[in-house]
């Protein structure tokens, strides 16, 4: 029975992702304006407070001319023709144009370099830059989904692809094939998540590859360059520029209409402007929060437009938010015809013969009203259509959330806060000074604005002063996040002893900053009492690798292990043990795509589903799998590992989608939002990859990975992506 021929009845619909109504704390959310009584809310009529009319004045794109290098960036070219280079520079500054110049070096005297980013999209992005700049025959690269022109001179890729290479170079005795490595978004090293790619790639790089890491403003450059040049035995210059090329000036949005400077002393004060703390101070102060409700975008979009404001990035708090705030922009008609004529011919550029994205449910207030939706809940090709319309200043707005803050060149000559904090996944916090620069960084576009607006709107969870005292805050620590995992360990002893594996941790940045570090306490207390903690976290999942048959005792990988290295993947021991126990499918693709799903959704699913929606051989598959790694579950449980559950749902999905189900069919069934679930899709076939990988191995199962692949990723997942 195929799946979804019939209603589920008894599964639940998904938890709305709108965190005003379903808010998940670990921690009670602070409440930044005190109860008062209901006011009503004042009549929008566009306003400016005096002083800002000479602010205003200088609203303009810069006069056309040569381009003239800034001194960071001549620094820096200079600094890395003899050493490694930290480059840490405002959002927008130009640190692209120094990475262009020392690659254009690097190929003058016939040389290789490497270019890692952190996001899929910004390496395809660079891709295409890099490709205009240096040719195309010149420039390649390795996301994973993409894997074009590898010889090239010039490779663009993901941080991981970087880090899976040195893994290889090392296991093979040979030196990395390249002459240069550059580091896009270097602050990425402080990720809870993915910081420990970055600091591996760090520690593994070898001494004669030069190293330029680009930057947002971090407050511990000097730190990190200290540790670098300690373990890679020369020096790393800090190149730190901390102004901003296109001066941002901070507003508040009074609720009236009227815009006041956020600050005293024209913007450059710390203290709030006298008008702006009466209103704070004043409990009674009319605000946009009655009845819980968006503010009214479409009239403050009236104000912004009326002071040549736009176009403007908002970032509100959740997904559902910036989807609803299209529809109070309904009045938002594109006065100028031509621009109306080239945004229309443009999205149906963009659009192409993609089926679904002519019937996208928000093409109309795209096309119409110049506004957009752009979150992680929207399929990356939606997103990437958004950022080039923003880009070419086709838009009038965009409403985010604050992911998009991070990596992607997506500007604006203003951006608008709602929010003082911002949620991390687990629970609201307040908005970290990295975190607030990465925003404001967004506003005004260098070479197209001669200043740029951060304007604070306030409301129910905005704290007026804390927007304030991060305008001229100093950045944020970077500190180490380096954890081990048992793709880690396998990869590391394809190369090295146990003994040297241990000399390498010494060389983590975690333990620089408890031994060396300027902010040794606060290191100690987030990571531990002393170095030995990276090599106590070694030894437990090497002795369970010995344990289960992937280790000998003298520390060499068994024929098992040196395969298992192979899966690069978040559960390598889990999908490696089915492969031991032949549990898995190995002439079905859709099946084995389906279940090697179960091994990558991460997020809880209510798993409740009418087992007669299930066809009996996925079903059947599904519980053989569940059944045969239980005892290895059990056995990871016991020695401290926690295993992930397995979901139905997902597999389900995956298997429906493989198996030719239309995507209008499988995303209800799914219960995701689109851009979870291509996210699901896109983060399997990664796994696949990994599978297929494993042809001299199991070539039966490699061969079907590869079908499995070649099945689930189709339009409209695929969009930009390729497989």
């Amino acid at each position: 029975m195929a799946i979804m021929q019939k209603k589920n009845p008894i599964g639940p619909k998904r938890r709305n992702e709108n965190f005003s109504k379903n808010r998940v704390h670990t921690k009670p959310r602070r409440n930044f304006r005190k109860k008062r009584n209901k006011p009503q809310p004042l009549k929008i009529k566009p306003g400016a407070d005096g002083r800002l009319k000479k602010v205003f004045a200088s609203i303009g794109v810069p006069e056309k001319g040569t381009f003239t290098p800034d001194a960071f960036q001549l620094e820096a070219i200079s600094a890395v023709r003899h050493s490694d280079c930290l480059v840490s520079a405002p959002t927008g500054s130009g640190k692209t144009w120094i990475a262009e110049q020392a690659i254009a070096r690097v190929m003058e005297k016939g040389g290789n370099s490497w270019y890692a980013s952190p996001l899929k999209a910004l390496s395809n992005s660079k891709y295409a830059e890099f490709s205009e700049i240096f040719g195309s025959e010149n420039v390649g690269i390795l996301t994973g989904d993409r894997k074009e022109n590898p010889d090239a001179p010039v490779i663009v890729g993901t941080t991981e692809i970087l880090r899976n290479q040195l893994y290889d170079s090392m296991h093979q005795g040979q030196d990395l094939a390249t002459d240069f490595v550059i580091l896009d978004e270097a602050h990425f090293l402080g990720d809870e998540d993915r910081g420990v790619v970055w600091e591996e790639i760090m520690i593994y790089l070898p001494i004669r590859i030069p190293l330029l890491m680009l930057s947002a403003t971090i407050g511990n450059s000097d730190q990190i360059a200290g540790w670098l040049s300690e373990i890679r035995s020369k020096e790393c210059v800090v190149v730190e520029e901390t102004k901003r090329s296109v001066p941002l000036f901070p507003l508040f949005f009074h609720p009236s209409g009227t815009l006041l400077p956020l600050l005293s002393q024209n913007g450059s004060g710390k203290k709030l402007y006298k008008k702006v703390s009466t209103y704070t101070n004043n409990k009674l102060s009319p605000g946009f929060e009655i009845s819980r409700q968006l503010p009214p975008f479409g009239e403050i979009l009236d104000v912004l437009k009326k002071y040549d404001l736009l176009p403007a990035i908002f970032f509100l708090k959740s997904r559902a938010d910036c989807d609803n705030a299209l529809g109070l922009c309904k009045n938002n008609f594109v006065d100028d015809p031509d621009r109306r004529t080239r945004l229309s011919q443009r999205i149906r550029e963009l659009v192409g013969q993609s089926d679904h994205f002519a019937k996208h449910r928000q093409l109309r207030d795209l096309e119409h009203l110049a506004v957009g939706a752009h979150h992680s809940g929207q399929l990356p090709a939606w997103k990437l259509m958004l950022e080039t319309l923003m880009t070419e200043g086709l838009l009038d707005a965009v409403f985010a959330t604050s992911t998009v803050a991070a990596g992607v060149n997506f500007p604006a000559r203003t951006i608008v806060f709602l929010n003082s904090d911002r949620f991390n996944g687990r629970e609201f916090l307040p908005l970290s000074s990295t975190e607030f620069h990465q925003m404001t960084g967004r506003a005004g576009r260098r070479g197209m604005d001669n200043i740029g607006f951060a304007v604070a709107i306030p409301g129910k969870f905005m704290d007026i002063r804390l927007i304030a005292n991060l305008v001229h805050s100093p950045s944020s620590y970077v500190l180490s996040q380096i954890k081990i995992n048992f793709s880690m360990v396998l990869n590391l002893l394809l190369s090295h002893t146990p003994d040297q594996i241990e000399e390498l941790l010494k060389k983590s940045f975690a333990t620089y900053m408890i031994l060396r570090g300027k902010k040794k306490r606060k290191a100690q207390r987030l990571i531990g009492n002393e170095h030995k903690y990276l090599w106590r976290d070694f030894l437990q999942h090497f002795n369970f690798l010995q344990e289960t048959g992937y280790v000998m005792r003298d520390g060499q990988l068994t024929y098992d292990g040196v395969w298992a290295s192979q899966l690069r993947v978040d559960q390598p021991l889990m999908i490696a043990e089915g492969f031991r126990l032949s549990l898995f499918p190995g002439s079905d693709p859709a099946l084995l795509a389906a279940i090697i799903t179960s091994f990558v959704s991460e997020q809880d699913t209510d798993d409740r589903i009418d087992k007669d929606l299930i066809p009996e051989k996925l079903m059947k598959a599904f519980v053989s799998v569940k059944a045969g790694l239980r005892p290895f579950a059990k056995h990871m449980l016991m020695r401290g590992f926690e295993p992930r559950p397995f979901f139905l749902r997902p597999a389900a999905t995956i298997y429906a989608w493989a198996s030719g189900q239309a995507w209008e069919d499988v995303l209800p069934f799914s219960e995701m939002a689109e851009g979870n679930l291509a996210m699901l899709i896109l983060r399997t076939a990664d796994n696949l990859r990994h599978i297929r990988g494993l042809y001299e191995v199991f070539p039966e199962a490699a061969e079907t990975a590869g079908k499995a692949i070649e099945l689930i990723m189709r339009d409209p997942v695929t969009g930009f992506y390729e497989a």
